[in-house]
């Protein structure tokens, strides 16, 4: 087996299921000691048992700038310093335009965007201090539009570009920011009925995948995170790379 991450050291939000526990766990696999943190404490706990001695479970509700602080020293402290952020952790909510409140659309954009921007913010002189590099979880409708899902697609609009911004900036002192744009994957995030209101067949035209009858699974865009983390990608820095069947090729 390769071990890219031999003496890393490594941030998962998100990594209580679906995609960050995958990442989770191959990062874990190829021999990074990870700090893992999720909202559901439950399933983080099970998360790191299932991972084993490499991992460090944090509750954490990365919209809470505070607690983004708190979650880069803990692991600094603990894994004397800091390699790879993987900002993974993200929420889904679907509706009609109208029925979207300041509350959700403000929930949206805080875990989804905030949060990248406040665990980034926190661990960069880190990253600096490694050369080290970032990997953000944007999404297909962060390139495209789809329908009914207008906070959702802001706010990953919003980390593509949040993506390459800091890329540019920190180029020259080494730091590789990228982000990875999944289509449909098979993942809690998508196993909810559709919300009342919402035009599922307006939604599914525009998720090419459907076409050929597969999504995505989580260890698909787990594989594309620990290449863009990895030295493999050493020239790789502030794309958008989109996982998604040919979603938004055309």
């Amino acid at each position: 087996m390769s071990m890219r991450f031999e003496g890393k050291r490594a941030i998962v939000t998100g990594a209580a299921s679906g995609i960050g526990l995958a990442v989770a766990k191959l990062l874990a696999s190829e021999g990074a000691k990870v700090v893992i943190g999720d909202l559901n404490v439950k399933g983080l706990e099970t998360a790191a048992a299932d991972i084993g001695g490499a991992a460090l479970a944090f509750p954490i509700d990365v919209s809470d700038h505070d607690a983004c602080q708190r979650m880069v020293e803990t692991a600094v402290s603990e894994h004397g310093g800091l390699d790879i952020l993987c900002n993974i952790a993200g929420v889904l909510d679907m509706a009609p335009l109208a029925q979207f409140t300041p509350e959700r659309w403000a929930r949206m954009i805080g875990v989804n965007l905030s949060g990248v921007f406040f665990l980034s913010r926190a661990a960069m002189p880190h990253l600096i201090e490694t050369r080290g590099s970032i990997v953000n979880m944007a999404s297909a409708s962060g390139l495209v539009g789809v329908p009914y899902n207008s906070p959702y697609s802001a706010s990953k609009h919003g980390v593509v570009g949040l993506t390459k911004a800091m890329a540019l900036e920190f180029a020259n002192q080494g730091v590789r920011v990228n982000a990875i744009c999944p289509g449909g994957v098979k993942t809690p995030l998508l196993n909810a009925p559709p919300p009342e209101g919402v035009d599922w067949e307006a939604v599914m035209r525009s998720a090419s995948w459907l076409d050929h009858g597969e999504m995505c699974e989580p260890e698909d865009i787990a594989n594309a995170v620990a290449f863009l983390a990895s030295n493999d990608a050493r020239m790789v820095t502030g794309v958008a790379f989109p996982v998604d069947g040919g979603q938004t090729a055309g």
